[in-house]
């Protein structure tokens, strides 16, 4: 594929740029107009200052959440308009619809060196509708605005949605550094891992994660289950969960995996089992075998994290996605804490596949500058380590 610098060496001032930008930012809770976690915004970066230096009229585009296809205040990107134009250190022109006459008037009225973002893409029903005619169309006038397509939203390319697959098919496409980052990082840990190679897998549920399981359990030398989804597996290994979470229908698959795994697959071996998923329940850490019926585990416990910690040191590879609690309520936080931690002291390379696992780098204060690379897609990540055909970089290839 074409990278952001061939673009750059073609010469790109005064010419209309339309990038297509992760903006997928979280927002607090308590006030939903302040950006909680600013991480992707940061991520692209470089791409939209080397192109604002270069002298182009940038276009960026952008999801944020599940809007159904329509306008909904609750998902207006304006609040990400404004942050990015702080990190950029000059005003971001904001466009108060996608393909509308604002969008249109501000492309018109846009200068060399000047950053448009247009509001949110799925407010049109186009962006994501499984009709190629519907989707092409809103494709077909988002590509009028532009003369080139840079595609640098690495957590967006593994869906089949017009910004992301049908625009390139229109535009000269180019992939921006953040995605070409992505993908040689995870063709690294796909194709060529240094050996010991340790996947550290977290978050809920064991049916989200199974086909990077299946897909990774060949290659490595151990994978370390935390988080929600370690109870299904205690389940199949014989253990009483108390009120974990507990995916009933996937103990059977547990149980094979773990009699294929020989002795690859660790499970804590203790857990912080709460009476009520709240910061202020009361709570103890327990064995496995000692889960109590009216409890259930919010956090992987001590001897689990050091176990944990102890495979993580030996490796020369580790690739980590999913907390290991729920690292929001500061104490079940302590699993994830501590497993991030023994990654940034690995003698070898590290990565952080997206998602809450980033989030949690970020919410927990942990130096990013200790883990070799911290991915902006989530989903995009496990789809790739899985082996599957990623529609957008697809779109780039050709």
């Amino acid at each position: 594929m074409k990278a952001l610098d061939d673009l750059l060496g073609e010469g790109v001032s005064g010419r209309r740029v339309l990038v297509r930008a992760d903006l997928n930012v979280p927002f607090d809770k308590s006030d939903p107009t302040i950006i909680s976690d600013d991480g992707r915004i940061r991520a692209v970066l470089p791409t939209l200052v080397a192109l604002r230096d270069a002298g182009a009229r940038v276009i960026v585009c952008s999801h944020l959440g599940r809007p159904k296809g329509a306008p909904d205040p609750k998902y207006t990107l304006a609040p990400v308009a404004e942050r990015l134009g702080e990190l950029l250190g000059n005003p971001v022109i904001f466009a108060s619809d996608t393909v509308g006459p604002a969008a249109s008037d501000a492309v018109d009225a846009l200068l060399d060196g000047q950053v448009l973002l247009l509001e949110n893409l799925r407010f049109n029903e186009g962006e994501t509708s499984k009709d190629d005619a519907v989707r092409g169309a809103f494709a077909g006038q988002l590509a009028a605005f532009a003369e080139y397509y840079v595609d640098d939203a690495f957590g967006a390319v593994h869906r089949k949605h017009a910004s992301v697959y049908d625009v390139p098919a229109r535009l000269p496409h180019y992939a921006g550094g953040l995605v070409l980052r992505e993908v040689e990082v995870l063709r690294r840990v796909t194709e060529s891992p240094e050996q010991p190679y340790v996947v550290v897998l977290g978050g809920s549920k064991v049916s989200d994660k199974l086909a990077v399981i299946q897909a990774l359990l060949p290659k490595v030398d151990k994978l370390l289950v935390g988080g929600g989804m370690c109870f299904t597996f205690l389940k199949a290994q014989g253990h009483e969960v108390g009120k974990s979470l507990l995916e009933s229908e996937m103990i059977d698959t547990c149980a094979s995996l773990l009699s294929q795994a020989d002795g690859r697959i660790v499970l804590p071996v203790d857990v912080v089992a709460a009476s009520s998923f709240a910061a202020d329940a009361a709570h103890d850490v327990v064995d496995i075998s000692e889960i109590p019926a009216d409890r259930l585990g919010l956090d992987i416990g001590p001897e689990s994290v050091a176990l944990f910690a102890e495979a993580i040191g030996s490796a020369k590879t580790v690739f980590w996605n999913g907390p290991m609690g729920v690292f929001e309520l500061a104490p079940f936080a302590a699993g994830t804490r501590g497993v991030a931690e023994a990654i940034t002291k690995i003698d070898g390379f590290s990565v952080v596949g997206g998602g809450d696992s980033a989030a949690a780098v970020r919410t927990l204060g942990i130096d990013e500058s200790g883990f070799g690379h911290i991915s902006t897609g989530g989903g995009a990540s496990l789809e790739y380590l899985e082996g599957k055909t990623l529609p957008g970089l697809s779109a780039l290839e050709s």
